[in-house]
């Protein structure tokens, strides 16, 4: 695996690091001026904090061989990296749910969000996003897992009325199905799409809104898990607007963000991402593995 010099701490002990001194011993008083952005304070700092969410494959995930800083790997991992780099900094990686990816970045409890972000108007609003990586044009899109049985019996959206829908909380998956799923059985929401795949292959689900890529890698890695994408279906999609991946930072520190585009227009530029996403789906394939 081509790896940076970044090293990665983890999160172990990140809440009392980032508060600094506890109570009874105030901080030592300095002449330097307080920064004036959140980049200045990462470099000031010395640590650039990422939160992530590692279970979506090629992405982020976690490797069971590894322990430690070397567990989270993935084609956002090694940009993760590759950022904190340029900047001159550490990394810090804070694994948690998608939600909480969602919900900490914006409030500041971190730098970053890398996690497999795609562009929606409600994220957009909440946090600063950065242009479009991993644009693929062959990208297959949005559209539905189910169990071979069901095969004949679901086939889109319509077909849905009598089953159990599941998806990714967050996701851009739940969006689509808000917008074009005219009725379900029940919908359900769950933390991680680990999580979706599981209660259909286990039948506690009947149909999961997936994004089609990860999805197949998952049916990949696990060929006797019973499980199928339905042909001739996908969600409609503005792969021209909504496509690809962003990174995402409190909203306001633009200057931040920037400094995340220069690397992305970089990676974007010399195809860099786009081999590291295709060496770590084969990666996750040799480990019998996928967002799980």
């Amino acid at each position: 695996m081509k790896k940076t010099s970044a090293k990665i701490i983890l999160s172990l002990g990140l809440t009392a690091m980032l508060a600094g001194c506890s109570s009874s011993a105030p901080a030592a008083a300095s002449d330097s001026p307080a920064p004036a952005n959140r980049l200045e304070e990462i470099k000031a700092r010395g640590v650039l904090t990422v939160a992530t969410e590692p279970y979506f494959v090629p992405n982020e995930f976690i490797d069971p061989t590894k322990t430690g800083e070397e567990q989270y790997v993935g084609s956002d991992m090694e940009l993760a990296k590759l950022i904190a780099e340029r900047l001159g900094v550490e990394l810090q990686i804070v694994p948690l749910e998608f939600s909480q990816v969602l919900a900490a970045v914006p409030e500041g409890k971190y730098d970053l969000a890398i996690s497999a972000l795609a562009y929606t108007p409600t994220r957009a609003e909440a946090m600063e996003l950065s242009i479009g990586y991993n644009m693929r044009d062959d990208n297959p899109g949005y559209g539905l897992l189910i169990r071979e049985e069901n095969k004949d019996d679901i086939t889109g959206p319509e077909d849905i009325k009598d089953y159990i829908l599941i998806t990714q909380s967050g996701s851009i998956q739940e969006e689509l199905c808000n917008q074009q799923v005219p009725a379900y059985k029940e919908f359900k929401r769950v933390g991680s799409m680990t999580d979706a795949f599981l209660s259909v292959q286990e039948g506690k689900a009947d149909v999961a809104a997936v994004a089609i890529t990860n999805a197949q890698l998952y049916i990949d890695s696990n060929p006797d898990c019973g499980m199928m994408i339905v042909e001739g279906f996908k969600f409609d999609f503005d792969n021209e607007k909504y496509g690809g991946t962003r990174i995402g930072a409190p909203k306001g520190e633009t200057e931040l963000i920037e400094a995340v585009n220069e690397v992305l227009r970089e990676v974007n530029e010399n195809g860099q991402y786009k081999a590291w996403y295709d060496e770590y789906s084969e990666y996750a394939k040799s480990l019998g593995i996928s967002n799980d």
